[in-house]
């Protein structure tokens, strides 16, 4: 179905964005001409991040690369929202220490005290899951260069791995339940997270 408006209701949500055979390619050819452009490099480690629940106002997901400080490339999907109020944040990311073993440094917010809120926030994620998505005004299939309900990183429109005509979706309003991320950076414009709790704790101690 390459475009679909009204609301839709998914009692089980995943997607991953990678990019097809004609990405790959311009991926070696920029990598060639030294062209890849970011908004920083990426550590190439991947953590999680979970809610209890995400209420998004101006959704866009589409493709993009990454880089590493080493050069390594990260096809990711970018998760992008104009405002999200969100439930019950997790954020963790498990670090090996020599000798030591590994360690969990994990943030947590809005348990108790309120919605975390966020705005112009992209996640750039190798995965996403919820146990429930409901989207309202919907549409699938839009270019990436085109999409007018949600926000695109300016940094990654600088990038020549962004396809202005590459397929990209977008919602008024996303309502997701129980959302896990397996994210490689995430960017925002403001971050307002109340009850913020940081611990780091010897052993796996992951958001789910």
């Amino acid at each position: 179905m390459p475009y679909s408006r009204g609301r839709t209701r998914w009692k089980r949500f995943a997607l991953v964005m990678v990019p097809g055979l004609a990405a790959t390619a311009a991926l070696g050819i920029a990598m060639a001409q030294g062209a890849l452009a970011a908004s920083f490099l990426i550590s190439g480690r991947t953590f999680q991040l979970s809610a209890d629940r995400m209420a998004v106002h101006g959704l866009s997901i589409y493709s993009m690369v990454d880089r590493t400080r080493e050069g390594d490339l990260v096809p990711v999907s970018v998760f992008g929202a104009e405002h999200v109020r969100i439930d019950g944040l997790c954020q963790s990311v498990v670090v090996p220490i020599p000798v030591l073993g590994p360690y969990t440094l994990r943030l947590t917010g809005a348990q108790d005290k309120g919605r975390a809120e966020a705005k112009d926030i992209f996640i750039d994620s190798t995965s996403l899951a919820a146990d429930q998505a409901d989207l309202t005004d919907i549409g699938i299939g839009v270019a990436a260069g085109s999409l007018t309900d949600g926000p695109v990183n300016p940094g990654d429109r600088k990038s020549h791995f962004f396809d202005p005509n590459g397929v990209a979706q977008q919602a008024e309003k996303v309502v997701l339940i129980d959302p896990h991320f397996e994210a490689v950076a995430i960017t925002a414009a403001t971050f307002t997270v109340p009850d913020l709790d940081v611990k780091v704790r010897q052993g796996r101690h992951e958001c789910f």
